[in-house]
Parts: C-alpha cells; sequence; structure tokens
C-alpha cells in the first residue's frame, strides 16, 4: 500500500487563532527586497523625483512579486514589504546627490534586466554597487571647462555683451573650482551658494571699474546660472501636482533657502562697488541675434550635458531637446505671454522626450532635466530677491509671483505631455 500523503503546507487560518495567522505568512524573498532598496537609494541619489522614484520602485517589486509600499522624502526612503498586517520596514537615510544621467540611464537597464529575469535580484544588487563606484566619466578640467561655457552663454541668452561674458564666464569658473574644492568637505560645501554669489557679485563690481561700464546685474546672474535653484523649484512643484506632498513642500522650502543664501551673497558682494568711484550702466540691447542665440544654445546644451553627467552619444539629443524647448519657450512668449510660453515649452520637450524615449527605449529624462535647465525661472527669482533686497517691495513680489507661474506652467507642460504623449518608461 502507498504510505499516506503528508501536507506541509500551513494549517487553514480557520484552525489557527487570529494572532498567529499573520505569522504564518512566508516572508518576502531576502534579494528580491536587497535588490528594490539598493536601487532605490541609487536612484535618490542621483536626483530622480518622488513620483518617478517610487513609481519605478513599485513597477519593479510588482514585477518580483512583491507586495510593497514606498514614500519618498529629499533626503529618506521608507520601504515597507508584505501585508497591511505583518509589514516589514525599511528606513534609508540619503543624502541627496549630484544629477548622473548616465547613471541614471544604467540603472534604468539594469532594472529592465532583473525584471525580465536576465540577472537575478542578487546580481542585480551586485550590479547597483559596481555602477555607484564607477568612476566620474569627465574629469575635472572638462568640468571647469563647462562651467566656464554655460556662465558665457547664460550671459548672452540673458541680454548681455561682451564684457558681460567675459566676467560671467570668470565667476562661473571661480565657483566651479571652489564647488570642486569642497565637494567632499560638508561643511564647507553648505556654505558654497552665498561665498558664490559674494564672488560673482565682486568680480562684477570690480570688472565695471576697471573695464568700463557693464551690467552688473547680468554679470552676476549669469556666474551664478548653474546653482541657480530653477531646477528645484520646478521639480518641486511638478511633485506637489502629483499629490507627493511632503516631498514637494521640502523641496520648495530648500529652492527658498537657496535663493535667500544667493541674495544676501550678491547684496553683500555688491557692496565692493560702493567703495570704488561710481560707471554708468548702459541699456540692455533689445534684440539678441539670432546667430549668436543658436550659438549660446548649442554651446549651453554642450555644457549642462557634461555638468549632468550625461554619455557622449546623448549630447546630440540632449541639444537638440534644449534648443526646440527654448525656442518654443520664446516664440509661445510673443504669442501667448511667458506664462504660457513657457507651458508651450515644456510640453514641446516633454512631448518630444517621451517620444524619443519610446524610439530608444531609454528614459526621457535624459533629455527632459537638460532642456528644462533652458526654462527654469531661476533667473526670474533672483531678481525677485534683488528688487526686495534694493527695498521695491513691489516689484519684488510681482518678480516673486512671476517666477512661481513660470514653475507651475512648467509643470503643467510636462504634466500634459505625459497625458498625450506618454512614455513607456517610469523615469
Amino acid at each position: 500500500m502507498c504510505a499516506p500523503v503528508v501536507s506541509t503546507r500551513p494549517p487553514e487560518t480557520a484552525d489557527v487563532p487570529p494572532e498567529f495567522a499573520a505569522a504564518l505568512a512566508p516572508p518576502p524573498p531576502g534579494p528580491a527586497v536587497a535588490f528594490v532598496l539598493r536601487l532605490g537609494q541609487a536612484l535618490h541619489r542621483h536626483g530622480t523625483p518622488a513620483h518617478r522614484l517610487e513609481g519605478l520602485m513599485l513597477r519593479v517589486s510588482e514585477r518580483l512579486g512583491l507586495e510593497a509600499r514606498f514614500f519618498s522624502t529629499p533626503t529618506s526612503i521608507f520601504a515597507s514589504f508584505g501585508p497591511p498586517e505583518d509589514l516589514r520596514t525599511s528606513l534609508i537615510r540619503v543624502e541627496p546627490g549630484d544629477m548622473d544621467l548616465e547613471r541614471l540611464i544604467l540603472l534604468d537597464m539594469l532594472a529592465d534586466d532583473v525584471i525580465q529575469g536576465r540577472l537575478t535580484p542578487a546580481e542585480g544588487a551586485t550590479r547597483v554597487e559596481a555602477i555607484l563606484a564607477r568612476p566620474p566619466r569627465y574629469g575635472p578640467a572638462l568640468q571647469l571647462l563647462c562651467w566656464m561655457l554655460a556662465g558665457a552663454s547664460a550671459a548672452l541668452l540673458f541680454g548681455g555683451g561682451w564684457k558681460e561674458m567675459g566676467v560671467a564666464a570668470f565667476s562661473s569658473l571661480a565657483i566651479g573650482a571652489l564647488d570642486l574644492l569642497t565637494r567632499k568637505q560638508p561643511t564647507t560645501a553648505r556654505v558654497l551658494e552665498p561665498v558664490a554669489a559674494v564672488l560673482s557679485a565682486a568680480f562684477a563690481g570690480i570688472a565695471a571699474h576697471f573695464f568700463g561700464p557693464l551690467h552688473g546685474e547680468v554679470a552676476t546672474l549669469a556666474g551664478l546660472i548653474v546653482l541657480l535653484p530653477g531646477l528645484t523649484l520646478t521639480i518641486a512643484v511638478n511633485e506637489v501636482a502629483t499629490r507627493n506632498l511632503i516631498s514637494g513642500t521640502s523641496r520648495l522650502t530648500h529652492a527658498a533657502l537657496i535663493f535667500l543664501q544667493l541674495g544676501f551673497g550678491a547684496a553683500l558682494g555688491s557692496r565692493v562697488a560702493t567703495v570704488l568711484p561710481p560707471v554708468p550702466t548702459p541699456p540692455l540691447p533689445t534684440v539678441l541675434p539670432p546667430g549668436a542665440a543658436v550659438v549660446a544654445l548649442v554651446v549651453a546644451g554642450f555644457a549642462i550635458a557634461v555638468l549632468f553627467r550625461a554619455r557622449p552619444r546623448d549630447w546630440g539629443w540632449i541639444a537638440l531637446a534644449g534648443a526646440a524647448a527654448f525656442m518654443g519657450a520664446r516664440l509661445g512668449a510673443l504669442l501667448l505671454g511667458p506664462q504660457l510660453g513657457a507651458f508651450a515649452g515644456a510640453l514641446l520637450l516633454g512631448m518630444g522626450s517621451n517620444a524619443l524615449a519610446r524610439l530608444r527605449n531609454r528614459p526621457a529624462v535624459t533629455t527632459v532635466v537638460p532642456g528644462l535647465m533652458l526654462l527654469v525661472p531661476g533667473s526670474v527669482g533672483f531678481r525677485s530677491l534683488a528688487s526686495l533686497l534694493e527695498r521695491d517691495v513691489v516689484a519684488g513680489v510681482d518678480t516673486a509671483f512671476s517666477m512661481l507661474m513660470v514653475a507651475v506652467a512648467l509643470a503643467a507642460g510636462l504634466l500634459s505631455a505625459n497625458a498625450i504623449m506618454p512614455s513607456r518608461k517610469v523615469l
């Protein structure tokens, strides 16, 4: 006779007291959980917004058979695995880092490999550490060159001339060198923004005295172009619009603090001009030569691509996306006004980036983030602070309101683009 079959399954919940039912549930797979947590931490470290980070972690968890819930803030990730009555929760403290487009692309490709079974979750977790350990693609010399090019291009796009371009390039070079020196020293890195604003304003005042009259505000603003938190402000508004209220509010507060630091530093640095003989301020040119604008856009796209650590194969797409967004915003501003112009530029940028992402099977963030750098309202916010520091309260409040409206228009344009032309990728 055959031996009776003995079941190894746990008894039915009807035969077990309710307080022990949750304890009989199998624990979530260790390697899968480890991969999801390490992937989320790596994505967070390189500037992924809360709504995209939570979406990608949830998608990976579902494909790996995990029941998971995630909550992201600018400095932490909460991750819970298992049913609601038996959660296993992890808290990851994350220090926000610099935007790194190449690593974001590699992490997205790694997530696809694990989801499609080409790699196991354990191998994926190891690959995450290998991606984070990769040396920087671009050395300090090229980064400093791109700081200079970004400052000079911004001065030209803001309506400055050769003197403003030279001063902005020199200021941006000094700020870039200071950033590289203080990057590994948290105590000094926290004062980078006010010190940079002091340097930029002081250089503009000194240059106006020794090299003839120039527009100091344009030179100061262009020298600080890389540090302006317009991108942070736009991401914050986007997070609030996608119901990530805590993360969005935190980013809004951070952007406001950076604006205040830059405004204080610029006011302090401008005091240098008071000890020197006054010089007249020439009017800005009303029309920018079309050829100069095109060259400035191409150069700015290259500089932003390097500063955001994009792959060389993506430089052309980034320059094309940035130029299309900028021209669309300018044309929209002429026809519809500055706020609707920003909406048109963001809509064009988002639709084009999503279409390109569908064709190349790569994250849309590759072109969206650099393109936004040419549309973000950082310069408007800086001018608002300058007006407030000069006790022109009405102009300052009006400019600040315009800055918020531009940020809202950009977020609305990106959300509309995702609805019209959705991307296959979460990032």
